[in-house]
């Protein structure tokens, strides 16, 4: 969860920044104005873009653990040229703690990417979905994958090594404390996994 916690930080601290320093920016496009130096002003609204374009928060959760999460997430995965799809609604009242949620979220995401990069670029994705279903938090991740179709997918949780079996026995271990429910379904070319928790 340190991790999380430390790209949670991260991200508020550069939108803290990029806030303080919105006057100067507002004094430097009135000086290329006064002085019509058009092209220097576009120049200089490209460089702004690249910085909000870091830091923007591509997902409106209702959750703002979540947000962060998910927006540092998405964004990795686009640097990694990985196709994203995320539809994401989360209540106000939830049985989950914000700390085991994120904890939950930002480790599918983590093997989700993990699992892209071995793939082609051209065959990346991953698709996300958050919602309720059935009176319980519904989240469903699914990605590419290189590996083969597992029958027993009991044997994949426990032949992972190093972190990323760690973070598959985790998001376990949070499902199981709140009788939540992990389904994890392989096909050729695709995992997927499910994580609900009671609402």
């Amino acid at each position: 969860m340190k991790k999380q916690r430390e790209e949670v930080q991260n991200i508020y601290e550069t939108m803290r920044g990029w806030r303080h320093d919105y006057h100067n920016h507002m004094q430097m496009m009135k000086a290329y104005m006064s002085m019509d130096q058009a092209e220097e002003m576009v120049d200089y609204l490209d460089h702004l873009e690249e910085d909000l374009d870091g830091i923007d928060m591509a997902v409106r959760t209702g959750n703002v653990c979540a947000d962060a999460i998910l927006s540092s997430k998405i964004s990795m995965a686009e640097k990694q040229d990985i196709q994203v799809d995320c539809t994401a609604k989360i209540p106000a009242a939830l049985t989950v703690s914000d700390v085991d949620l994120c904890a939950v979220l930002g480790n599918l995401l983590d093997n989700a990417i993990e699992s892209c990069v071995k793939v082609k670029e051209s065959g990346r994705f991953m698709r996300i979905y958050i919602g309720i279903f059935k009176k319980q938090l519904y989240i469903s991740v699914s990605n590419a994958t290189c590996e083969k179709r597992r029958k027993y997918l009991a044997e994949f949780v426990t032949q992972k090594q190093g972190e990323h079996g760690f973070g598959l026995r985790r998001i376990d271990r949070i499902a199981e404390k709140y009788d939540g429910y992990v389904n994890r379904k392989n096909e050729p070319g695709v995992f997927a996994t499910e994580v609900m928790f009671p609402l």
